[in-house]
């Protein structure tokens, strides 16, 4: 599993999303692109994400809302 998954459980359980080893590849790759960083470079992709669930609640919905429309169009 992605080494910021622990980190997010919170936001993943707000989402309704539960991250299985048949699901967690295609995750980690949304998320990546969400946070405009390379796939498997773990730690800028969570600095980046981490800066937009916890820089407000402005940015929190926004990142929300992106990853919610992401995970919908897969």
């Amino acid at each position: 599993m992605s080494c910021y998954f622990r980190h997010m459980k919170d936001v993943l359980d707000e989402l309704g999303i539960e991250v299985t080893e048949e699901n967690k590849k295609e995750i980690d790759r949304l998320l990546h692109g969400l946070a405009e960083v390379g796939y498997k470079n773990c730690s800028p992709a969570w600095q980046a994400i981490k800066a937009q669930i916890k820089g407000g609640e402005a940015s929190r919905e926004a990142f929300l809302a992106r990853l919610r429309a992401a995970l919908q169009s897969r």
